[in-house]
């Protein structure tokens, strides 16, 4: 597949942003969110939530630094943050279910609910801002 392919200015400011966004969560996760975001890993996860939370974290500042900074492995990054945004979707799921409260603002069902539609645009953010959804249409012609 071809990497390479050319974003638009405004595909740019949404990469931008989500970079941002990235860097934020994984600063959060590291400092004063751990426990809110603690609740949403799933108790059969066979890691302490402390560690999942701190290694979360931390794969969050990578991956929005590296969007950031490093335009060649931008579509990659695209790929990988779509990935992220899977793998840490039974923990949302998981934190509506056991209705564990979080942030001040998933503290009831309607909240929590809402928040899980909000996963699919994280994934299309993702793979629209890095151009990797346009990479993987380039390469499937």
């Amino acid at each position: 597949m071809k990497k390479e392919v050319n974003i638009s200015k405004t595909q740019n400011i949404f990469k931008i942003l989500l970079a941002i966004f990235m860097i934020y969560a994984g600063f959060s996760h590291l400092t004063f969110n751990s426990v809110d975001f603690q609740a949403q890993v799933p108790d059969w996860v066979p890691m302490s939530k402390d560690l999942v939370v701190v290694l979360s974290g931390i794969v969050e500042i990578s991956l929005g630094l590296i969007l950031l900074f490093w335009e060649k492995q931008r579509v990659n990054i695209g790929w990988g943050l779509a990935l992220f945004f899977i793998l840490v979707f039974p923990g949302n799921v998981a934190q509506y279910l056991d209705e564990k409260d979080a942030f001040g603002v998933l503290n009831f069902d309607t909240a929590r609910l809402i928040r899980l539609f909000f996963q699919p645009v994280l994934i299309v953010w993702a793979l629209w801002s890095s151009g990797a959804w346009q990479a993987w249409r380039k390469s499937s012609q």
